[in-house]
C-alpha cells in the first residue's frame, strides 16, 4: 500500500512487546492516528530519534487492516528541548498532552495541532508564567469547543459595568453582579483577552496580568468539566 506522508506530535506512547511501541499521533489532515513503531526502543532505531515527545515530526504510516498503522518513518522537524530541562514544565507538558488526547475525538480539526504547536512554544519560552500557559490552554480548548463564557453581558442580559464586582454563573456561562463578588471588570479584560486567542506572550504583557492569573485559572479550571468531557 501506498505510505501517507504528514506531519504529527506524539500525544501518547505505550510500550509494546520487547522493543516496539504504540504511539498515538496527532496529524493536521488526519487527525489522530494509532502507530505501531517497530524497534523503536532499540539503541540503534531510525525511528526513534522522529517520534519524541515535545516535537513536530514529519512521519509516514502504512495502514494495514487493523486498527493500527505501521510507522516506517520518522524525521525531526523541531525538538522543543527547553521544555524537558525544567521538571515543572515538562510535567504540565504530559498534563495537556494527557488532556488533549482525552478531549479530543479520532478526527479532530487541523486548530488542535496548532494549539498544541503553540503550547510547546510557550512551554520552551522558559520566561513565560506556566499557570499562564495553563489558563490559556484551558480557555483554548473551552473555544474550540464551542463553549467560550459571555465576557460582554451579565446573565442578565445587561452590559457589563467598569465599576462594579461580580460572581460567574456556571449554568448561563456568564457573570452576574455581586457585591462581594471576586471578579473585578480587569479579570474580564484579561478573560477577554485570553478566549480572543493571544498568545501566552501577549498576554504576560498585560499590565497585573500576575495578580489575575490565579483567579481566572480556577474559573477556567472548573468550566472545563462542565462543557468537555476530561
Amino acid at each position: 500500500m501506498k505510505p501517507t506522508v504528514t506531519r504529527g506530535i506524539v500525544l501518547a506512547r505505550t510500550n509494546y512487546q520487547e522493543a516496539d511501541r504504540i504511539l498515538t499521533l496527532l496529524t493536521p489532515d488526519h487527525g489522530k492516528v494509532r502507530v505501531l513503531a517497530k524497534g523503536v526502543r532499540k539503541a540503534k532505531s531510525k525511528l526513534a530519534g522522529g517520534v519524541e515527545l515535545f516535537s513536530i515530526s514529519e512521519i509516514g504510516f502504512i495502514r494495514g487492516r487493523g486498527e493500527l498503522a505501521t510507522l516506517i518513518s520518522a524525521r525531526l522537524i523541531r525538538y522543543f528541548d527547553t521544555i524537558v530541562q525544567d521538571i515543572d514544565r515538562t510535567m504540565l507538558g504530559y498534563e495537556l498532552l494527557k488532556l488533549l488526547n482525552k478531549v479530543t475525538e479520532d478526527a479532530p480539526g487541523p486548530e488542535y495541532l496548532e494549539l498544541l504547536i503553540e503550547t510547546f512554544e510557550a512551554l520552551d519560552e522558559p520566561k513565560l508564567n506556566i499557570e499562564l500557559i495553563r489558563l490559556w490552554f484551558y480557555a483554548q480548548l473551552l473555544r474550540l469547543a464551542g463553549h467560550t463564557p459571555n465576557l460582554r453581558r451579565t446573565s442578565a442580559g445587561n452590559p457589563l459595568e467598569a465599576d462594579a464586582a461580580y460572581a460567574f454563573d456556571f449554568d448561563d456561562m456568564a457573570f452576574t453582579p455581586h457585591a462581594e463578588g471576586p471578579f473585578s471588570p480587569h479579570h474580564i479584560k484579561f478573560l477577554r483577552l485570553t478566549f480572543s486567542g493571544n498568545k501566552p506572550a501577549v498576554l504576560q504583557q498585560v499590565q497585573g496580568a500576575d495578580k489575575l492569573i490565579l483567579s481566572c485559572l480556577t474559573l477556567a479550571q472548573t468550566m472545563l468539566p462542565n462543557h468537555i468531557r476530561t
